[in-house]
């Protein structure tokens, strides 16, 4: 049994047991590949068995000369997760990966925009055609309830809670979250759905999808990021923008605004709170600020 048949068991248990959605399955396994082709490449015939440290740290090294340190962090991380999986099996007693280090990263600050970069991209958007408006409930809902753009292809109008202020969001995992949704948001989806959504030939298995394209059949994800680039590049945003702007901007909106961050961890989504601490650093005049109001000896 060589790799394809352990990768493939992987994959089914990253599926089955950790409930791990696609994209997150074939990031993992990316990792996996390119260490087989760096095996390919240098004539190095080893199973996942039997494969040393001293193999994958000059996989390690090669990569090092290709990629940037969070690059290179992610890969060995999603190698450990392979080689911890075996250990996990039985396959092997230990894993090559277990004096190996990451290296020093940091944490990166995401982009963000301010509420008047979000408000001319959304007026850059020309409402004349079909699609404008499908776009701008589509801006709308990134910002106006920060999703994930898998989530937002995906969302469904039987996941749209309106009466009663929510909806419904099945994030990483498949596992389920109701984020409030607003006013403006909500009056732009029904705008979508009454005026142009209602006149589409839906393809078949796409009837509850929320969002689709002019043929019926539920967007990508990579036409999100098209449409976004395209209106960042119409109003001369000089900002590297993708989906991910919008949930970041709406995350650090919030907190700036006094949130918590309990609360935002929840509507975002993330399984930790560590994550949601990013935001916390875009704006240290929060936390002085908190420290002033709240503190005996302030």
């Amino acid at each position: 049994m060589k790799w394809n048949n352990y990768i493939k068991d992987y994959q089914s248990y990253l599926r089955i047991e950790r409930g791990l959605s696609k994209n997150t399955i074939e990031n993992y396994s990316f990792d996996i590949e390119r260490l087989c082709l760096f095996l390919e490449t240098n004539q190095i015939d080893v199973s996942p068995i039997k494969i040393t440290d001293e193999t994958v740290q000059q996989f390690i090294y090669s990569v090092s000369k290709e990629v940037n340190p969070r690059s290179q962090a992610r890969i060995i991380s999603g190698l450990k997760s392979f080689f911890n999986y075996l250990v996990f099996e039985d396959y092997r007693n230990d894993s090559p990966l277990e004096l190996i280090e990451s290296p020093k990263t940091g944490r990166k600050l995401p982009d963000t925009l301010s509420i008047k970069d979000i408000d001319a991209l959304i007026a850059a958007i020309d409402l004349s055609s079909n699609e404008g408006e499908r776009n701008r409930a589509i801006l709308e809902t990134l910002y106006g309830c920060g999703l994930r753009v898998s989530e937002l292809v995906s969302l469904k109008i039987s996941d749209l809670f309106f009466d009663e202020g929510f909806i419904k969001i099945t994030g990483k995992g498949n596992k389920e979250r109701f984020v409030p949704i607003g006013k403006l948001t909500k009056k732009y989806i029904e705008i979508y759905q009454e005026e142009i959504r209602v006149h589409l030939n839906i393809k078949k298995g796409c009837e509850d999808t929320l969002f689709l394209n002019r043929r019926g059949n539920q967007l990508t994800r990579a036409m999100i990021f098209t449409i976004i680039k395209d209106l960042a590049v119409k109003i001369g945003l000089s900002k590297n923008i993708s989906p991910h702007t919008l949930r970041h901007s709406f995350a650090t909106h919030l907190l700036e605004n006094g949130a918590d961050l309990r609360s935002i961890q929840l509507m975002l989504g993330h399984e930790s709170i560590t994550t949601t601490e990013i935001y916390v650093h875009l704006d240290r005049s929060f936390l002085k600020e908190v420290m002033h109001s709240y503190h005996p000896r302030k």
